[in-house]
């Protein structure tokens, strides 16, 4: 049979006995394949513990051979690691019950590695303890994912930088160490200029690898006890703490500084900005989300006093900041709640002495704040993009009230109308157009649209979409002239009819030889290409006799009318011609 009795499972000074030779069998295998570490510790008489069994795997990990058998803690191990586990042990000496715990060694050949284990007390017949076993298991890539997951939690998958749920926990500690310490804290909320441009221009690759350069530069600012991080988008914010508002103000510099040099992608030299707005704890705020808000403020403020620059939080800003969300707020139900009206200014026709064309201007009477300048509510409507509803609406109207007046008898009328950079690049601007020409049954040639020189920036876009509004049969004309950068020879390619000169240079065309000169170049400059002009802001008879001698073809300003509602117009223009 095969059976044996009193089978011994032996290593030098250690041995179990079984019964049965099959379990035997069965421990050894599961001893050799087990992927947790085993050890057995004998407990000695002066308190050591020393080593009497170590599996396979345990001999792997820790480096250890069978030479370490019959050797303690401390002759194996580093004295640190020692003297810990040599606790944990006379741990289950105490309790007379299993330990378990977690923790972080440090090995003989000085790996670091993170194990989860459990000594279990072997009892003699006296009720003795007399050896201890560790089941140890590595959990040192669990850790990692752990930890790993921890940083992705808490970083900026992008740049490496702390993130949005960073900078709350920091922010928070560090206001609360600011209080503690009766310190001055600085947050500077930057933003990059133009960084949209940039990424629609080189592509995402190219934007995503210009704000890890960004992150890194901002990161390598020579100033001690700062920390950054990434908002989202284009945004870092910085956290300066036990500083001043003269420190925090070179800070500021330096990093406008970190930005004057190029930025190297893919071998070619790229230059960008950024926009700082910065609030200092307590003046601007006793708590993060109160001071990233006002630094937010300061920041917009920074970017409208021409951007590459640094702009301190005030309460005079957070008025304009509050009055702007005010006309945003209201802007954005001007149209269905009937607030907007076209008012009409008068353009004299100097060989005929009549007036026979208008120039739509648009006027928003806010229910509250009554008028609202259009020097307030334009920039506001192009930044949010209403422009667009807004200035269909402004075409619609316009069309329609020709309409109107056509079947009133009242005679041909052309009104003129301001379309605006964004209305411009709109890919069914000329369908616009062309669908309310028809819808309304209006002769295309009373309408004129006005173009600033900025809005043709692209020379093909430019030339492809007034190209298609001459097929209409619209009239275009040049906005501003003089005041942008056009050159001559795109202004002579261009399909345009009117050239009209700006009333910077009429205002002082009597008195300055300068104006007087660039005002008579434009008009004759019109005249040798086939062109109407219109001089605006006309305010003075002895201007009216100025550009009428020089052989300008129309005058508008207030020194014949300022610009009137509908009912005036025609009251004062159609009916009495």
């Amino acid at each position: 049979m095969n059976r044996m009795n009193n089978v011994v499972l032996k290593d030098d000074q250690f041995s179990l006995r079984f019964d049965d030779k099959i379990e035997a069998i069965i421990f050894e295998i599961i001893l050799k394949h087990i992927k947790d570490l085993i050890y057995v510790m004998k407990v000695e008489e002066n308190g050591n513990f020393s080593y009497v069994f170590l599996n396979e795997e345990a001999k792997g990990h820790a480096k250890l051979t069978s030479a370490s058998l019959g050797k303690t803690l401390h002759d194996v191990l580093p004295l640190e690691t020692a003297n810990h586990l040599h606790e944990q042990y006379n741990l289950v000496l105490e309790k007379k019950e299993p330990v378990s715990f977690q923790d972080e060694v440090t090995l003989s050949d000085e790996r670091i590695v993170h194990g989860e284990s459990i000594l279990t007390p072997i009892f003699d017949d006296k009720g003795d303890i007399t050896f201890i076993v560790s089941v140890t298991r590595d959990i040192s890539a669990r850790v990692a994912d752990k930890e790993l997951i921890t940083f992705m939690a808490y970083h900026d998958q992008l740049t490496g930088l702390p993130n949005r749920s960073s900078l709350k926990q920091d922010l928070d500690n560090a206001v609360e160490e600011a209080e503690i310490n009766s310190q001055n804290l600085a947050l500077m909320f930057i933003d990059l200029d133009r960084f949209k441009f940039f990424n629609d221009s080189m592509g995402h690759v190219a934007g995503d690898q210009l704000l890890k350069e960004v992150g890194k530069r901002l990161a390598s600012i020579s100033q001690k006890s700062y920390k950054v991080f990434r908002q989202g988008g284009d945004e870092f914010i910085v956290i300066l703490p036990n500083t001043s508002r003269e420190l925090s103000k070179t800070f500021a510099q330096n990093v406008n500084q970190a930005f004057e040099k190029p930025f190297l992608l893919e071998k070619k030299e790229f230059f960008i900005s950024a926009s700082i707005g910065v609030s200092i704890y307590p003046t601007d705020g006793r708590d993060g989300d109160t001071l990233i808000k006002n630094a937010d403020t300061a920041l917009y403020r920074a970017k409208e006093l021409g951007r590459s620059l640094h702009q301190f939080y005030s309460t005079d800003l957070q008025k304009q900041t509050s009055h702007l969300m005010q006309l945003e707020t209201g802007l954005r139900k001007a149209i269905e709640n009937n607030e907007l009206e076209i008012y009409y200014q008068p353009q004299l026709d100097l060989s005929s002495a009549k007036v026979t064309s208008f120039e739509a201007l648009l006027r928003w009477r806010h229910p509250v704040l009554g008028f609202v300048s259009p020097a307030e509510f334009i920039p506001i409507a192009e930044d949010t993009g209403l422009i667009l509803s807004i200035g269909e609406w402004v075409i619609h109207t316009v069309c329609r009230k020709l309409k109107q007046w056509n079947e009133n008898g009242y005679g041909p009328i052309s009104i003129a109308i301001n379309l605006s950079p964004k209305q411009f690049q709109q890919s069914d601007l000329v369908n616009i157009i062309q669908q309310n020409i028809e819808q309304n049954h209006i002769y295309p040639g009373s309408l004129e649209f006005e173009l600033t020189e900025g809005a043709m920036q692209d020379p093909k876009r430019t030339l492809q979409t007034l190209a298609k509004l001459k097929e209409i049969g619209v009239r275009i004309s040049v906005d501003d002239f003089g005041t942008g950068y056009s050159s001559l020879s795109y202004i002579k390619e261009l399909p345009i009819d009117t050239l009209k000169i700006d009333q910077s240079f009429v205002k002082d065309v009597l008195r300055d030889e300068k104006d007087a000169a660039i005002t008579t170049t434009i008009i004759h400059l019109a005249q040798s290409l086939g062109l109407s002009v219109i001089a605006e802001g006309v305010e003075e008879e002895q201007q009216v006799e100025f550009f009428k001698i020089m052989g300008c073809h129309k005058v508008q300003g207030y020194f014949f009318s300022k610009p009137i509602p509908e009912n005036e117009m025609i009251e004062h223009y159609l009916k009495n011609k």
